[in-house]
């Protein structure tokens, strides 16, 4: 399935269609709606509250009585939230709300002989986080009284399946061009800024195919960089990868784990003080040879499958995954990228007789984009140099776009 937030359908379409709309709209065009969670709907009934003062419980060491202003009124709640404190804004659920965590209508209570009218609520509770240790903290400036859901924007979650013919609708953008040419909404423009480079790649690249086998790899387009930083990634791009349930890495991998999410482009970035002899090849794996993939696993390779290597031999499973010895980490500082198209059926095959299941398996066997190279690695270098900066050499490029218009 593609599971992508709304905010983020918005970054590529432009439309003023409701969730419902959306939702209908889809499955008209036969891509079918598994999910829609909608964060907002659950929490309908959740106030802004501030506590006044938080007292001992007469009964219990762990527990506070705290006045709570609901905006309406003062309420006792006992808590037994670490950071419970006086001055505090919190969300308040009061008798009647549902609690997202358990799906239980909260009642009026009595903890230890002391009467509890509502409950301040901690992030995990309303399933907008995993922290738990404590009462979720607002802003102070937060209005006192008024429902959470128009204080604070809550981004509901669409999951979607995707059949084997829609490839294209692998990448959030593809969904958005989609719903844009049903006519609701535009497709957002997508400039690409050739980056200009500043000096001849120290890293050739070759395609070494045998003639029958060409179109294993016709068209790889490549690019170095030095003077690279590969710190943590800024807060917007980790928030889209975590919303999508990806672990944020480093900047370079999340780089590649988000073309790949939202333009069905897969890349790979290696660490290229680590590539030797100066040329990445593009060929079919040799009797015997062996890779060590960036899942910790070791792959007996066969000729029938394709590789990445140098000369070292195999740095990467064309398609699937790269080289554990290659992969970029926090002390890398020189870097090449890698734009390939990979043929579908090799990669499917492969995938299959390994084991390996990956985003970039999955978006390769069904068929990438064979006309977005060039272009998604501009927009790829563009961002390494924004997010990592270091400066980006000219593009190497080997082979051609393979055929791919058809007649009918």
């Amino acid at each position: 399935p593609m599971i992508y937030p709304l905010s983020w359908l918005k970054v590529h379409l432009d439309t003023e269609a409701s969730l419902p709309e959306i939702d209908s709209r889809l499955t008209m065009m036969g891509l079918e709606v598994e999910d829609i969670h909608d964060p907002a709907k659950d929490l309908a009934g959740f106030t802004v509250a501030h506590i006044v003062a938080a007292e001992p419980h007469p009964n219990a060491d762990r527990l506070r009585v705290c006045k709570v202003d609901t905006g309406a009124g003062l309420i006792q709640v006992v808590c037994g939230a670490p950071n419970a404190r006086a001055g505090l804004t919190v969300i308040l659920a009061q008798p009647g709300c549902f609690i997202p965590i358990s799906g239980d209508k909260l009642k009026k209570g009595n903890v230890r002989g002391v009467e509890s009218q509502g409950m301040m609520c901690s992030w995990r509770e309303l399933k907008l986080g995993e922290d738990h240790e404590g009462i979720a903290e607002l802003d102070a400036d937060a209005p006192i009284g008024k429902k959470l859901v128009e204080v604070m924007d809550f981004d509901a979650v669409i999951e979607i399946s995707i059949t084997p013919n829609r490839a294209d609708c692998l990448g959030v953008r593809g969904i958005a061009r989609d719903l844009a040419a049903s006519g609701l909404g535009t497709l957002k423009p997508l400039p690409v800024d050739p980056v200009k480079g500043s000096y001849f790649s120290p890293i050739s690249v070759t395609l070494d195919f045998p003639e029958a086998a060409t179109d294993a790899c016709p068209l790889f387009v490549g690019r170095h960089f030095t003077g690279v930083k590969n710190g943590e990634s800024p807060a917007w791009l980790k928030d889209r990868l975590t919303a999508i349930g990806l672990r944020p890495i480093s900047a370079l991998v999340d780089i590649t784990n988000l073309f790949t999410f939202d333009l069905a482009r897969p890349l790979h970035v290696f660490d290229a003080a680590k590539v030797k002899g100066g040329t990445i090849t593009a060929r079919q794996a040799r009797p015997g040879e062996t890779l060590r993939a960036l899942n910790g696993k070791e792959y007996a390779l066969s000729p029938e499958m394709t590789v990445i290597a140098d000369a070292a031999g195999p740095e990467g499973l064309a398609g699937i995954m790269g080289g554990e010895h290659s992969g970029c980490t926090e002390a890398t500082t020189e870097v090449f990228l890698e734009v390939a198209f990979f043929d579908p059926i090799r990669t499917a095959t492969t995938g299959r007789k390994l084991d390996i299941l990956s985003d970039a398996r999955f978006r390769f066997e069904r068929g990438v984009d064979p006309a977005f190279l060039v272009d998604a690695a501009e927009l790829a270098s563009a961002m390494i140099l924004d997010l990592c900066g270091g400066e980006a050499s000219e593009l190497v490029i080997a082979g051609a776009e393979p055929e791919w218009r058809q007649s009918v």
